[in-house]
């Protein structure tokens, strides 16, 4: 998917970036391929893939949760890596406030870089572990309207991590492959256990390739207690699953 054909393809999605936005996205390309020469951000460094395997997939979160598309949300994103799925998203609807919150500090100058290079505006970046990023003494705890991960950790991991930083009323919106309604009915005991109820899940496949992505919609209907998240190391080896 070159750039003319990602255009096109999304506005049939009624999603229609600009000449500005367009050279925005190609920037995020250049300074992505040229960063990854010392710094593994991606396997992907091949234009049409990085446009539909990065670019594309990413701006599926807010083909499924259009809300992102009008509304001046506050959008976290956990693990996101090389920007992905927030920055698209931002470049695409640049009323969004968006954050990063990242464990390897390397990741976040990129991004920090990568903002100054787009000159984007009320983006910020932040480098600590999600466990800590939502523990009840962090100022992060529930806080944001929406809060996203790109295929970080199983979902029952992903749940613990997540929830615990979305406000009450919000959402976490879940971004998997092929098995995502697999991992979901593994994670709903500790999607229960902090706070959430699923809403949506949606199954949509990319252009060209035809990969399957399945994304869920998890609303925030109750506090998450005090106790989750847990210290770090023990949600991976200990997840929340219902042993009974």
């Amino acid at each position: 998917m070159l750039p003319d054909e990602f255009q096109a393809v999304l506005a049939q999605q009624q999603i229609n970036l600009s000449a500005t936005q367009m050279q925005q996205f190609a920037d995020y390309y250049q300074f992505l391929v040229a960063t990854n020469e010392h710094l593994n951000l991606t396997a992907i460094t091949a234009e049409a893939e990085v446009y539909l395997k990065h670019f594309y997939d990413s701006l599926t979160l807010a083909m499924v949760f259009p809300q992102l598309q009008t509304e001046a949300l506050s959008l976290l994103d956990v693990g996101a890596g090389a920007g992905f799925p927030s920055l698209p998203v931002k470049l695409a609807f640049p009323q969004l406030q968006v954050s990063i919150v990242d464990s390897l500090n390397k990741r976040i100058r990129f991004l920090q870089d990568l903002a100054a290079k787009l000159n984007l505006e009320q983006v910020a970046f932040y480098h600590s572990r999600a466990e800590d990023f939502g523990s009840k003494r962090s100022s992060h705890r529930q806080s944001y309207d929406v809060v996203t991960a790109r295929a970080v950790a199983s979902m029952p991991v992903l749940a613990e991590l997540c929830l615990p930083l979305v406000k009450k009323g919000g959402y976490f919106i879940a971004m998997k492959s092929s098995k995502g309604e697999q991992e979901l009915a593994e994670a709903d005991y500790a999607i229960k256990t902090l706070g959430g109820k699923v809403e949506t899940v949606q199954q949509l496949t990319l252009p060209i390739t035809e990969d399957p992505r399945t994304i869920m919609v998890i609303k925030k209907t109750k506090e998450t207690p005090k106790t989750y998240p847990r210290k770090p190391g023990t949600i991976s080896k200990a997840p929340l699953l219902d042993r009974i």
